[in-house]
């Protein structure tokens, strides 16, 4: 670590210093070498407490990068195809037009669940089988393999519940013995943080001012707690030791160490990196208008990327403001945490924009 690592700890000392952020943890590796380690802030206000690089923050939709990545190593090892029908595992999912789906379709977003049934509540989450249960019953809003949309909570659900078919262990655990133990990260990365480490996570505080306005008419595909986030869902001891595989705990490094594994092939084969970064389904999402280009697991583009990067970079960034990535064609993995819920991604664009010119400067 050098000069990148001192020009990202000056940016995100400056983003604390000037208030635009309360706490920051920057990661990225290079070609299998950790080339930066920053961070900077406060993990808890009431306290004084500092951020450190092995505080974990609750992190919305980053942690799908890590449901998916295990979707992948069940496929590696043999419990379950890309193009398994989900009812192969889970009989009662095939009612009311899902018997078609595949795991293929919940890696694309493209089942047609993507919000959860009405009856679903966050107080409700942690209760396992009660919403894999409604999953199943539910009709979904398209046929599955011909749209896309936003998977904004189903998603880990869909994915946990096949992993615990096929190899009888939640997503908690298969991420621990899968993932964490074998690449040294245990206490970075989280799904069902135990008790034990509660005192020791982020608090994450709410930008009040920015977010766009939710309709509370019923015509928006999610429920508002499901399009944006809240602190006090973060914050909740009972969501914080809940199994919900569609966010996560975790550190920078944790999540950037782990996509360096995806690419260094210590947890996904080299050969199978392609499908990781391939297109897969590309449409209109039907959750939020925008085009999306989906590989299998991943939107497709490193985001803020210019449009000659052609990026084939992959990951999910997270409501609040945090991004993890990873990007075979240079090598890179990278994450992004913070405890300051804002309507943008701001920082992780200003973030990555100074790492993409440093790599650019050393080609």
């Amino acid at each position: 670590m050098g000069e990148i690592q001192a020009r990202i700890q000056r940016h995100v000392d400056t983003l604390v210093g000037t208030g635009a952020e309360t706490g920051v943890q920057v990661a990225a590796y290079r070609d299998g070498a950790l080339i930066v380690d920053a961070v900077a802030g406060t993990a808890d206000l009431a306290t004084g407490r500092p951020v450190t690089s092995g505080t974990p923050i609750f992190s919305f939709s980053t942690g799908k990068n890590v449901a998916a990545t295990l979707a992948h190593l069940l496929v590696a090892r043999g419990f379950v195809e890309y193009d398994s029908l989900v009812t192969d595992l889970w009989p009662e999912f095939g009612v009311r037009g899902k018997a078609t789906a595949t795991l293929r379709h919940v890696l694309t977003h493209t089942v047609g669940l993507p919000a959860m049934p009405r009856e679903i509540t966050p107080g409700e989450l942690p209760g396992w089988s009660r919403v894999c249960e409604s999953l199943a019953a539910a009709e979904p809003r398209w046929r599955p393999g011909t749209a896309t949309g936003y998977h904004s909570y189903t998603f880990g659900y869909l994915v946990g519940e096949l992993a615990r078919r096929a190899t009888g262990r939640p997503m908690c655990e298969l991420l621990r013995e899968w993932i964490t133990a074998p690449l040294g990260i245990e206490g970075q990365l989280y799904f069902a943080a135990p008790q034990e480490a509660l005192p020791g996570l982020a608090r994450l505080e709410q930008h009040t001012r920015g977010w766009p306005a939710v309709p509370d008419d019923g015509d928006a595909v999610l429920a508002r707690w499901e399009s944006q986030p809240s602190a006090d869902f973060g914050n909740s001891g009972e969501i914080l030791c809940a199994d919900i595989p569609s966010v996560c705990i975790a550190t920078a490094h944790g999540l950037a160490a782990m996509f360096n594994a995806v690419l260094q092939g210590k947890l996904v084969d080299s050969a199978r990196l392609p499908k990781l970064s391939t297109l897969a389904f590309e449409g209109v999402d039907q959750v939020f208008g925008n085009q999306a280009r989906m590989a299998l697991g991943f939107p497709i583009g490193r985001i803020g990327a210019p449009a000659e990067e052609n990026s084939v970079a992959f990951g999910w960034p997270g409501g609040g403001g945090s991004y993890a990535y990873a990007d075979p064609a240079r090598g890179v993995a990278f994450a992004l945490t913070k405890n300051r819920l804002v309507p943008n991604f701001d920082t992780a664009l200003s973030v990555t924009t100074i790492l993409a010119d440093h790599l650019a400067g050393t080609r």
